[in-house]
């Protein structure tokens, strides 16, 4: 479940995806498998090989796509998330999301 964003950011993630671009949006997360991460970043696209290409570039393996149609996508957290961020000119989603708690 995504937290700390609203109704029309989540819209708009998903529209771009759709469209076949790459879409990218961070939300709080917790899932207790991966202490200590406490957000995520979805990287989704509709164009299947246009995002395997995105996350080669990023040494991310094609296993790793939840596949889910028009909104298949990799979840990026850990030590990939800034990184990501940063070279995708997001860094804010990052500032926002990372290391603060939800109010």
């Amino acid at each position: 479940m995504a937290f700390g964003i609203n109704k029309q950011e989540l819209m708009q993630w998903k529209e771009r995806a759709k469209q076949g671009e790459i879409s990218i949006l961070t939300h709080y997360w917790v899932d207790e498998r991966f202490p200590g991460c406490d957000s995520v970043t979805k990287v989704a696209c509709s164009d299947i090989e246009k995002l395997l290409q995105w996350g080669k570039s990023y040494g991310f393996r094609p296993e790793w796509v939840h596949e889910r149609g028009e909104l298949s996508h990799f979840d990026v957290f850990g030590d990939h998330q800034k990184h990501v961020l940063e070279r995708e000119g997001l860094i804010e989603q990052y500032e926002r999301f990372v290391n603060t708690k939800p109010s």
